[in-house]
């Protein structure tokens, strides 16, 4: 699947100090995970990770979609010899990896879900630590229904959020999955009319926290997947080095002095 390129596949922009607005920007396309959007989105999340003023990314999508999933066009085009079982794996995992990155970044990352959103762009939403609907989202997993096994972590990601129950419902059946349902079901924590507003205010807040806990609250997050025993492992070390902060004195002269803490990462 091909284009001309008159706009780049992927904006970001800083909507206000220490958040970055990521846009998937291939609307025609329904910001389809072509070959371009990917190169795109690898260089931005390259920006973001390096950019030590960043505390909270917003991802969103342009137009009437979040994303339509993988471009699976090229297979059409690709010779006969790159169409093999273990050719197609190599170029997969990459693949995976590349768009899995919310899940390794260092900061929360939001989903501003403005529209429906299908197969590996479940899986995008999923990787967010956050995530929030227009009206208009409409989540779907119609793998099966393509000929295809799901991929891009979709069978951990998708009972992680939903249970297993509803998962296995929305990977059998293909069914849509509208704002209220996923709202109901804690795929998203709320429906706004203007998402990415308050996506980005949400954000903003998420911002003006203690830079150092809230980094290692999302690798703790992770590491309590393992149990309470690593959780509380986790804990005994993650809660020390913030203890030994500047800014954990900062945070308290603040509440003392019923004050907004501004807090420096240090």
């Amino acid at each position: 699947m091909t284009r001309v390129a008159t706009e780049p596949a992927v904006v970001l922009s800083e909507p206000v100090p220490r958040v970055r607005l990521l846009t998937l920007n291939q609307p025609k396309l329904r910001n389809a995970m072509t070959e371009e959007m990917t190169s795109a989105w690898i260089e931005a999340m390259a920006s973001v990770r390096d950019d030590r003023e960043v505390r909270a990314l917003v991802i969103t999508g342009a137009g009437t979609s979040f994303c339509s999933g993988a471009d699976l066009s090229w297979l059409d085009l690709a010779p006969e010899g790159e169409r093999t079982p273990d050719r197609l794996r190599d170029k997969m995992t990459p693949f995976y990896q590349a768009w899995l990155a919310p899940r390794e970044l260092p900061f929360p990352v939001i989903a501003a879900i403005n529209g429906p959103v299908v197969g590996a762009g479940v899986c995008l939403a999923l990787a967010c630590d956050l995530r929030y609907a227009s009206p208009n989202a409409m989540f779907k997993t119609p793998f099966i229904y393509l000929g295809t096994h799901g991929g891009m972590g979709i069978t951990a990601l998708l009972p992680e959020v939903v249970g297993d129950a509803r998962a296995r419902e929305m990977l059998f059946t293909g069914r849509d999955v509208h704002a209220g349902e996923a709202s109901d079901w804690g795929l998203v924590s709320r429906v706004q009319d203007d998402v990415v507003q308050y996506s980005i205010e949400i954000a903003a807040t998420i911002a003006s926290a203690a830079p150092i806990p809230t980094r290692l609250t999302k690798k703790g997050l992770e590491q309590a997947k393992a149990g309470l025993a690593a959780a509380i492992n986790w804990e005994s070390l993650a809660q020390p080095i913030t203890l030994a902060t500047s800014d954990l004195h900062e945070g308290i002269a603040a509440r003392k002095a019923r004050r907004e803490p501004l807090f420096t990462g240090h």
